[in-house]
């Protein structure tokens, strides 16, 4: 089984008392200009999801997590600790359709600088849309369950820590 490790990041602001988390949307994978397609595409779900990806060659996975979390949202941000690791497989949807034991390593983040949604029109093929979210409505909103844990723990840590 390959393995593949990657890195991401919790990015978060506090303004008017309530804590924001930055967000990313996918997509939609079958870009098409059929009316039809057009129609199905109005009514698609939208894949809300957090910064990340694969950690290069000689990278450390927080470095990572901070240029994933600048190319797919347009903001800067600082670290402050490492939330976890989730580990998980899936079946490769292209190409060689292999097996992959993943890691992701996540970390919360505090916003430091930049506009969300300010990426390049070459990330567009993996963002279509950068937001912000409240970070108490992130563990609905965001389709992947170790993500809607990591906002969880996000959450956790911040009741934890006022001083923030």
């Amino acid at each position: 089984m390959e393995r593949e490790i990657s890195a991401g990041g919790l990015v978060i602001r506090r303004q008017d008392r309530v804590w924001w988390l930055a967000a990313i949307e996918l997509p939609d994978p079958d870009p098409a200009t059929d009316t039809a397609k057009q129609v199905r595409q109005s009514k698609r779900k939208i894949t809300t999801c957090l910064p990340k990806g694969l950690v290069d060659a000689g990278e450390k996975p927080l470095e990572a997590a901070l240029r994933e979390v600048r190319e797919e949202t347009g903001l800067t941000a600082t670290p402050i600790l490492k939330l976890a690791d989730i580990k998980y497989s899936y079946v490769r949807s292209w190409g060689d359709r292999a097996r992959v034991f993943k890691i992701v390593s996540f970390y919360l983040l505090h916003y430091e600088s930049g506009k969300i949604d300010d990426i390049s029109e070459g990330m567009r093929i993996e963002v279509a849309r950068a937001k912000w979210i409240r970070l108490e409505d992130a563990p609905q909103l965001l389709a992947y369950s170790g993500e809607k844990q990591m906002a969880r723990q996000a959450l956790e840590y911040l009741a934890l820590h006022p001083e923030l």
